[in-house]
């Protein structure tokens, strides 16, 4: 079972517009609704491949109580924690050329009686767990450390945990040695504090990562591939794809595929690969199920590709 634990969790709404013109009355060619929030995303990508997943989330209002209906009917066990604010709407228009423009809302404050449920929940849910995958944003009121205290915790109960979030609670977190960290390019340029222009720069800030406290590092490098970094050495990880629709919740379903295959090793990375890549191939957040998949369109090799100048370099 991989338990999903996502702080601020969102009501995602979609639009597929032909292009996003300022000032405009733009109309829609399509639309979806979908629970939305980077653990949530794991979990959908789990339940969509037939694995048991358990989603803890703080849930509040009507928006909270329409993501529980629409987790459910994804098959998705939720462990809800109910606070007083409103869980959060968001807004991504995707365009018919692949650019997409998101708007996210801040969500609500936790007070200190709903932060501590918010860890007993996590406690209480992983007593089953293979993985326990803490992703995105800390919502106000959690302090950076917040995610440390998790990741203390879980190897306490003997629980592996897999981590996708930035910033400073990235950095307090790594002391507490998470398994497997997730950032992408950019957040892995913040979290060393320089820019990134090639593949090997990626490499040696993920061996960086792992100087902090990171057991293995999982960098999705965009339209590149993916690296994954570990204490066995370096790997990377890229697939075919002819074209993109929407890269919302690709990144999370990597992850998913990751975890599924065992993750570790090459191998969980090409899934990972497999994953992300049918992910964009598809509109808004939808999750791929076995089917979406084309492991043939995967290639992954120890010989990383250092000098491999990125499509989408971070200064």
């Amino acid at each position: 079972m991989i338990l999903t634990v996502t702080p601020n969790p969102s009501l995602d709404r979609t639009y597929e517009v032909p292009a996003l013109d300022r000032g405009e009355v733009i109309r829609a060619t399509g639309e979806r609704m979908d629970p939305g929030g980077k653990g949530v995303n794991v979990s959908r990508a789990v339940a969509a491949a037939g694995r048991r997943t358990v989603a803890v989330l703080p849930l509040g209002g009507a928006p909270g109580a329409l993501v529980a209906d629409l987790l459910d009917a994804q098959g998705i066990e939720v462990a809800p924690v109910p606070v007083a604010g409103a869980t959060r709407s968001n807004i991504a228009l995707a365009e018919s050329d692949g650019v997409l423009t998101k708007i996210n809302a801040p969500g609500p404050e936790l007070s200190a009686e709903e932060q501590e449920l918010l860890l007993e929940t996590v406690r209480e849910q992983s007593r089953d767990a293979d993985w326990i995958a803490c992703c995105g944003s800390l919502p106000r009121g959690l302090a950076p450390a917040w995610y440390a205290r998790v990741v203390a915790r879980a190897h306490a109960g003997g629980a592996r945990i897999a981590l996708d979030t930035s910033g400073r609670a990235l950095l307090e977190a790594l002391r507490e040695r998470p398994d497997v960290v997730k950032p992408n390019a950019e957040e892995l340029a913040e979290a060393v504090g320089r820019p990134m222009s090639t593949v090997g720069d990626a490499v040696k800030a993920a061996e960086e990562l792992r100087e902090m406290g990171a057991r293995a590092v999982l960098a999705s490098l965009g339209a590149d591939g993916q690296l994954l970094v570990d204490g066995a050495g370096a790997w990377f990880g890229s697939a075919r794809v002819d074209a993109v629709r929407s890269n919302v919740g690709a990144g999370d379903s990597s992850l998913a595929g990751f975890l599924i295959a065992g993750g570790s090793g090459p191998e969980a990375l090409a899934s990972a690969v497999a994953h992300g890549a049918a992910a964009v191939r598809l509109p808004g957040s939808v999750m791929p199920s076995p089917a979406d998949l084309d492991p043939s369109a995967v290639t992954v090799t120890a010989e990383v590709p250092v000098d491999r100048v990125l499509k989408e370099p971070v200064s």
